[in-house]
């Protein structure tokens, strides 16, 4: 049977067609129908065209004996012992076997069984020696780290004079996969489900059933794939995972965090069905009891009004509802009031440099301890290895393998890291200029109107739902750790000294002097 590359390209089939149809011509016997196997092994008994077959020639028409033609006794089966099984199933229904390149006799003998049985076996024997040349091609491919099988989704084959056929990034997909992996790697997707989503609303993203959807399991199979984080895995050829010679599109660190994440205890996806008129649906809470605020609208006589509302029974807020721009708006002044002074935004900037200055210094340390680390794991590596050619219980072999193997990847994340540690290459500036813009201005993002940067906003900016009291407004928010820290720098009771320093201006009043004195006793007005 051709393989599905053959059905694609080739003419094989068509070309079979045509001999079959001139030798009925030549044996002066009408063509009564055409089965076409295509892409389906020869290995196989219950083949669907051959079956399909089978059922036609059981009930011919009163005074007919059928002939079934065949291209050649290899386009029958090639397995032995399904040959003669089909042979069998073929004649037991009063039909002939009969081909331009093989000779079946109508009633066997020795010899002619012999010489058939021969062809046949020739034929299984091609099928093996066949798949076990690409396997084992297959195996050479991917021991030098190269990926010999279909190209994933994000990246396609190019034929290079280095390499031959060699993996590439595929744009759009390249960006989209690795933008999705990301995300769910730093928390921007609580859930696989939500990144099912984002690729789902991707109009670029390829790979959708005919309604849109993407099952599950190909999302599973999309992120747990290591060749995404340049690495190559085969089990199925005994390949372990090595470092693959094609361009990565996220790296192993995420890849890494993303295994961790999936290990966790799963938590709820955000909701499919909230609409995007509540962006802040299922984020902002009851004061009263805590839980989260329900959207909806509520129909007029001339129009319709969106509220959120508590729904939570034995609440003293239950059923009582708020104003879709009172609660929004009410935001929108938080946002604001997160939004830090010129002044201060500039000490948050050089206090950040500062500390990535003194980050780049602590670099040659951190280098010499994944050193360190790489080293002791790989005399463990090679304890394991002199412990494995001593033993001979298979048991006791495999749990060493896998320890090696676990060993090899550790060893791999070292390197990484190793090879990230090294100076970057851009200003620190350049690398912080989108966090520089966010924390300096976060209502910004929030006014885009984009649901998917507003949701960005609330898990960026804070760490717990936001409680709303109908009546005194947003309690304190408690928010992710930088706007913690420019919360704390920002508040009116914070006892830094002033701007001016310890010195009183020529403009100050003498109140303003006494003041500035009385706020430590050590200070000494000179």
């Amino acid at each position: 049977m051709p393989d599905p590359k053959q059905v694609r390209k080739g003419s094989g089939l068509k070309s079979q067609e045509v001999r079959g149809r001139e030798y009925a011509k030549f044996l002066g016997i009408p063509v009564a129908k055409v089965f076409r196997e295509e892409g389906y092994s020869g290995k196989l008994l219950d083949r669907p065209e051959m079956l399909k077959l089978l059922d036609f020639i059981s009930t011919p028409p009163a005074g007919v004996r059928y002939v079934v033609i065949i291209d050649d006794i290899t386009r029958l089966a090639r397995d032995y012992r399904i040959h003669f099984d089909l042979r069998d199933a073929i004649e037991e229904r009063g039909a002939l076997l009969d081909s331009p390149s093989t000779t079946f006799k109508a009633i066997r003998d020795a010899d002619s069984n012999f010489v058939e049985g021969i062809q046949a076996l020739g034929a299984q024997h091609f099928r093996e020696k066949n798949a076990e040349t690409c396997r084992n091609r297959k195996w050479a491919r991917l021991t030098d780290g190269y990926w010999p099988y279909k190209a994933p989704t994000g990246y396609k084959f190019e034929l290079t004079k280095e390499h031959g056929n060699f993996l590439v990034r595929d744009d759009p997909q390249a960006s989209i996969l690795a933008e999705a992996f990301e995300g769910y790697a730093s928390g921007r997707f609580a859930s696989q489900v939500e990144v099912k989503r984002f690729l789902e609303n991707h109009p670029d993203f390829i790979g959708k059933m005919p309604d849109g959807t993407i099952r599950h399991q190909r999302v599973t199979d999309l992120m747990t794939h290591p060749i995404y984080a340049g690495y190559i895995q085969c089990d199925k050829l005994n390949i372990p995972f090595k470092k693959g010679k094609h361009e990565p599109l996220i790296s192993l660190t995420t890849f890494e965090k993303m295994r961790e994440r999936r290990e966790r205890k799963p938590v709820a996806p955000a909701r499919k069905d909230i609409n995007l008129d509540f962006p802040l649906r299922g984020f902002v809470s009851c004061a009263d009891c805590g839980k989260p605020l329900r959207s909806g609208w509520s129909t007029g006589k001339t129009k319709k009004y969106p509220y959120y509302l508590c729904q939570t029974k034995g609440c003293k807020s239950y059923g009582k509802s708020t104003k879709k721009e009172n609660i929004e708006g009410d935001f929108v002044k938080l946002l604001e009031q997160m939004r830090p002074g010129k002044t201060m935004w500039q000490l948050v900037k050089d206090m950040l440099m500062n500390a990535w200055n003194q980050r780049l210094n602590q670099a040659d340390k951190m280098r010499k301890a994944l050193r360190r680390d790489m080293q002791k794991l790989e005399n463990q590596s090679d304890g394991l290895l002199d412990r494995l050619i001593d033993t001979t219980s298979p048991t006791t072999i495999k749990a060493y393998e896998r320890k090696i193997e676990t060993l090899e990847k550790e060893k791999l994340l070292i390197a990484e890291k190793l090879e990230n540690s090294l100076k970057p290459k851009v200003t620190p500036t350049k690398m912080l200029e989108l966090s520089f813009k966010f924390l300096s201005n976060p209502c910004k993002l929030w006014e885009s109107g984009d649901i998917n940067l507003q949701k960005l906003v609330l898990r960026l900016a804070f760490e717990e739902r936001l409680p709303y009291c109908r009546i005194e407004g947003y309690r304190t928010p408690k928010t992710t750790l930088p706007f913690s820290i420019l919360g704390e720098f920002c508040t009116p009771e914070c006892n830094l000294v002033r701007t001016e320093g310890l010195e009183p201006s020529r403009t100050n009043r003498p109140q303003d002097f006494k003041s500035c004195v009385s706020t430590s006793s050590t200070t000494s007005a000179s």
